[in-house]
């Protein structure tokens, strides 16, 4: 049943990311400009960007472009970047550990958080804790990323100098890149300093960026806890007298984890986009780095591939998601 689920799913993959590309390769082409006149700047002509869009394809109809992008895509060849010459998928190979690195710290700062600030708000509904809880969630998903780790970034590491204001890890510490997960690689190399430099500058990123998150987890959290209490199936537990640490975790959490499961898969889309800004604050060198420069530069192969690497991450981890409801509550069949 589950390899059939998957396979299933995995099937339906296809079309979307298909029409993802076509909607991504028609929205770049409408756009002002293009990579020629980004690329030339101010020594820009007529002459120049006909040439050049000659050189690029991009003086082809648009469907002659795109059927070439498809071809090159199905074997694996996501062209080269039209602004450093570089193949794209060796640029995104370099970059990609870095951005999967700060977005699985944020993700577990906002599960690891979330999950028991809502539940302990609603178990306090009403009181200065639930209050608090709640005034702080709407806080939280109201500042941008990019001020809060403007914030940080100024607080933290240029005023109290607790933590380093950019970069992965430090010049100073001589890591040995294996897997270009810089903490990972520390503990592979047995280079613990490198490990505790990379996990330094990982703090104010992270906490910059698993703050929306955060705030969204702990708002449904404590709304799924609420919704659970209040059913009959626990006020029928708490009338035959099971104690109430078993009615909680037996009952309560096991039902209140499954729409804050869907919730979390949902916020690995927040977490892509907000790694571009904070990316860019705190100079990380990751996939948003890439996008964000694509986008100022016109860089059509990169952009094209940064998106639908991005589509394909959000469908798969949604797809783990699905496959965790059964391993959250055995009753809830695959279909």
């Amino acid at each position: 049943m589950m390899l059939r689920f998957v396979v299933r799913r995995l099937l339906q993959v296809i079309p979307t990311l298909l029409l993802l590309s076509i909607v991504v390769f028609a929205w770049l082409r409408s756009l002002p400009g293009g990579p020629a006149t980004a690329f030339l700047g101010d020594r820009a002509t007529p002459e120049g960007i006909a040439e050049l869009n000659r050189v690029m394809g991009l003086d082809q109809p648009i469907w002659v472009q795109y059927g070439r992008f498809l071809g090159r895509v199905a074997t694996g060849d996501f062209g080269t970047s039209s602004i450093t010459g570089q193949p794209v998928l060796e640029e995104i190979g370099r970059a990609l550990p870095a951005t999967i690195e700060l977005s699985i710290t944020a993700l577990v700062i906002a599960v690891g958080l979330g999950i028991p600030l809502g539940y302990v708000a609603a178990l306090h509904r009403g009181r200065s804790l639930d209050v608090a809880t709640v005034m702080g969630t709407l806080v939280g998903v109201a500042v941008p990323v990019f001020f809060l780790g403007y914030v940080l970034k100024d607080v933290f590491a240029v005023d109290l100098g607790l933590f380093p204001p950019s970069g992965r890890q430090s010049v100073a510490v001589d890591a040995t890149n294996v897997t270009g997960f810089a903490v990972l690689d520390g503990l592979l190399t047995r280079e613990f300093d490198a490990t505790l430099d990379a996990l330094h500058h990982l703090v104010l990123p992270a906490l910059a960026l698993a703050t929306i998150p955060l705030a969204v987890i702990v708002r449904i959290t404590r709304a799924s806890v609420l919704d659970v209490l209040g059913s009959d199936f626990v006020r029928t537990a708490n009338s035959k007298g099971l104690a109430p640490g078993t009615v909680r975790g037996r009952h309560v959490m096991r039902n209140a984890l499954l729409p804050v499961s869907t919730t979390i898969g949902l916020q690995v889309g927040l977490l892509l986009a907000g790694a571009v800004l904070t990316e860019r604050v705190f100079v990380w060198g990751g996939v948003g780095t890439l996008l964000a420069d694509a986008i100022t530069l016109r860089d059509y192969p990169r952009l094209q591939a940064v998106l639908l690497l991005g589509a394909l991450i959000y469908v798969l981890v949604n797809l783990l998601v699905d496959l965790s409801y059964a391993v959250i509550d055995p009753r809830v069949r695959l279909s």
